[in-house]
């Protein structure tokens, strides 16, 4: 072994030492000390940059792909940028080709939340930042933001978040300066392969219901032990009922599965499956069920809701957090909840004064009951979900986001779409907060939604 890995071996074994929360957040106050800051006043330029876990199989790549999407369809130049930040899990990969950088003045927005945000900076280097607008694209689960994400604000001009509910938590970190930009998923709805039930082995004439999530997403809060508490209180083992589990990440989480294989034990009518699907093969099977169920402690958006919406599945959903951004009582059976603190293990959800929700299992099972005995009704629920997803997942607020940021060229006038010096002179200090940050009065300042 060479004579500076030995060198570095006790320090190293010194970190490991500390607690994960803590080691988080000492890499995040490190690489802010020597991440790029953006330009205070930077110019405009037609076009629209995005950057973040671009060819990663994750929630956060997904909405990256799917504003890039959604950008190009409405006719704006756009430029991907894989930032790569580093993971526990490697995760399934999506195939990806970088191009050339934006020019100087095209906006970007990075699909990366703010403990990162400043790693992002980084490994895109002081040359692409500079003359150009940084919007965050943050991603949050509890009503509540953590105190220690404020110090990520000095590197934007403003923030994104993907529902009403995440913007309530960002807009004390940057007031004035959240906007709600919802994934333009009707754009570009699932398009599912060619692969009916018999092709995942699935009874023709069963009704399956179908829960699906990613272990790296936080097992506590996707509630899966839920899902299957409500499934077998609706159905007991009948075998022409089928739960199908189907999990992302197992083999880097052998804990939480494990608990899962666990919950699972001796029901004939569960199945669980953790193979790597392209988007394709899961919008089939996805389509393939009858009914999609998530009984989530909390949701940034709910992409899984999202889909099964505007592939027309009935949703039996938390009726709590994102979701509601694009599901009601009518189109989708919402479960009652009682707030709770939250305990995440992993200690990631973690914020002062939050709460999360705990699902009424007995009315998740009602719920499941009557549509597995109605298919009128499953029908008509799924019909109406599907026509709310695609009036509420447009590409409306994200038109009006990139018209707010210059993005769309001619409405763009000068170098201030947001009404003013956008982050002031000295907004790049150590305070944190964008300067005039709370001028609510500005007449093109950005609105929470």
């Amino acid at each position: 072994m060479p004579s500076d890995q030995l060198r570095l071996s006790p320090l190293h074994r010194l970190w490991r030492l500390l607690p994960a929360r803590q080691r988080r957040e000492a890499f995040a106050w490190l690489s802010a000390q020597v991440a790029p800051r953006p330009d205070a006043d930077p110019p405009v330029r037609r076009g629209l940059a995005v950057g973040g876990e671009v060819s990663r199989a994750s929630g956060l790549g997904e909405g990256a792909r799917l504003m890039l999407r959604g950008a190009a369809q409405c006719g704006i130049p756009t430029w991907a940028l894989d930032v790569g930040t580093p993971v526990r899990h490697g995760g399934p990969q999506i195939a990806f080709d970088q191009g050339p950088p934006p020019p100087a003045g095209v906006p970007l927005v990075l699909h990366v939340n703010a403990p990162v945000l400043p790693l992002a900076l980084i490994r895109l280097g002081r040359r692409l930042v500079r003359q150009r607008r940084i919007v965050g694209y943050w991603a949050w689960e509890l009503p509540v933001a953590p105190p220690g994400w404020r110090f990520a604000t000095r590197f934007v001009h403003e923030i994104w978040v993907p529902s009403a509910f995440t913007a309530a938590a960002m807009e004390p970190l940057l007031p004035g300066r959240v906007r709600v930009v919802r994934p333009p998923l009707a754009l570009a709805p699932p398009s599912p392969a060619p692969i009916g039930r018999d092709g995942f082995g699935l009874p023709a004439e069963a009704v399956v219901v179908l829960v699906v999530f990613n272990l790296a997403s936080s097992f506590v809060r996707k509630n899966p032990l839920g899902a299957i508490a409500a499934f077998r209180a609706a159905f007991g083992d009948r075998p022409d009922r089928i739960l199908v589990l189907k999990v992302t990440n197992a083999d880097h989480f052998a804990d939480d599965f494990a608990q899962l294989r666990a919950a699972v034990a001796g029901a004939s009518n569960i199945r669980i499956d953790d193979r790597l699907m392209p988007p394709d093969m899961l919008a089939a099977l996805m389509q393939a069920a009858d009914i999609v169920l998530t009984l989530h402690r909390s949701e940034g958006l709910g992409l899984v809701p999202a889909e099964a919406m505007l592939l027309g599945r009935a949703v039996v959903s938390t009726g709590w957090s994102g979701n509601l951004d694009f599901m009601d009582a009518a189109s989708a059976a919402l479960v009652p909840v009682r707030l709770v603190t939250p305990d995440d293990p992993r200690g990631v959800l973690v914020a002062e004064g939050a709460v999360w929700a705990d699902p009424d299992l007995a009315v998740a099972a009602a719920h499941l009951r009557r549509l597995a005995d109605d298919p009128i009704a499953r029908a008509d629920l799924a019909a109406a979900g599907q026509r709310l997803a695609r009036e509420r997942l447009g590409a409306d607020t994200l038109i009006a986001a990139l018209r707010g940021i210059g993005a769309l060229g001619s409405d763009a006038v000068g170098t201030d779409a947001l009404g003013g010096d956008a982050l002031g002179s000295d907004a790049l200090g150590s305070g944190g907060l964008a300067k005039d940050a709370g001028r609510t009065g500005a007449t093109s300042a950005p609105r929470v939604s």
